[in-house]
Formats: C-alpha cells, sequence, structure tokens
C-alpha cells in the first residue's frame, strides 16, 4: 500500500508515530495520522488547513483536549471501584508499574501500530486518490479521508475547530491547484 504514497504523505506517516509518542499513545491513532500531516508546512494538508486558520500547535492542543476514552477515576469510583487499590493490588501480586502504559515505560519507544481508526483513514485515502484518478497519494488525500470518516478522533479534532468536509475539501482542492497532485 505505501508503494503508491508521495514523499509527504509518507513523511506524515512517520511524523505520525513521533505524534503518538509525544502524546503518550500506544498505537498510532487517525489523530496522529492528522497531525503528522500538517506537521511539515509545506504539504497539501498543511497549506489547505492554513486556509481554515489551522496550523500544527492548534490542532495538536484540539487533540489534547479531546477526550481519551481513558479509565476515568472519578467516574469508576462513582460506582464504588478504587483505581488506587485497584493498582496497589496489582502491583502487590505482578511488582511496581505493572500497569504502567507501555508507551510511557522507559526503552519502549519503539514502533507503534497503527490502531483500526488509523488504518481506516489510510485506506479511504488511497481510495480518494483512485476516484481523483491521482497516481500518487498525498496529504490532500488523508485530509479528505479524515473529513470522511465521521467517527475518528481526527474528525472530531476537524469539527471542533469549525473545519467541516466541505470547507476542507475545497481547501484541498486549492492547494492542489498551487501543486497539482500526482496524475497518471
Amino acid at each position: 500500500m505505501f508503494e503508491r504514497f508521495a514523499g509527504d504523505a509518507r513523511e506524515a506517516v512517520v511524523h505520525a508515530g513521533d505524534e503518538a509518542v509525544t502524546l503518550g499513545a500506544e498505537r498510532i491513532g487517525s489523530e496522529h495520522l492528522l497531525l503528522g500531516a500538517v506537521r511539515t508546512p509545506d504539504t497539501v494538508a498543511a497549506r489547505a488547513l492554513a486556509q481554515l486558520g489551522i496550523d500544527h500547535d492548534r490542532l495538536l492542543a484540539t487533540v489534547r483536549a479531546l477526550p481519551s476514552g481513558a479509565l476515568d477515576g472519578a467516574a469508576l469510583a462513582g460506582v464504588g471501584i478504587d483505581l488506587d487499590a485497584v493498582r496497589a493490588q496489582v502491583e502487590a501480586e505482578f511488582g511496581a508499574g505493572a500497569l504502567d502504559d507501555i508507551a510511557a515505560t522507559p526503552g519502549r519507544s519503539g514502533r507503534r501500530s497503527f490502531d483500526p481508526q488509523a488504518k481506516k483513514v489510510l485506506e479511504i485515502a488511497l481510495r480518494e486518490a483512485v476516484r481523483l484518478q491521482h497516481r500518487r497519494l498525498d496529504t490532500g488525500h488523508l485530509l479528505l479521508a479524515v473529513v470522511r470518516l465521521d467517527d475518528t478522533q481526527a474528525h472530531r479534532a476537524l469539527a471542533s475547530l469549525g473545519a467541516g468536509a466541505p470547507a476542507v475539501r475545497e481547501a484541498v482542492s486549492a492547494a492542489w491547484a498551487t501543486q497539482p497532485a500526482a496524475r497518471p
């Protein structure tokens, strides 16, 4: 699949792994792909989102503010589960740090796999390139995939910044107008 990726899209995938590490995620999610796509200012995705007033730093702040789906100690306490007591019991049985996040463990900063949302973004990005009859997939296609998949963290981040699908599509088209995607 990655053989059809243009240089900026390949870099975006590498940067996505870095973004996942920075945010302490165990796996690369759709939000990390989106951050990776806009990390370099001259990519199609970065230029498109810049037209909408969104840059990497603003997007990163928004991603950090999204609910992560991690265990909420207060919510669990409301149903009688004390996370500190659970941690103490597990560590007594299996050793200190047994429940620590693998991404936060020293020496464990290696490659991360893609979560199902990220895999779907990559799949839809490839479909977008094929649909548009582009020979190579670039970060513009990644951005188009994000706005098509409304059940992803990346889509939620863009939506919370007011970047709806029609505006993003138009911005990607405008970015391609100044630097066309590779065509057959």
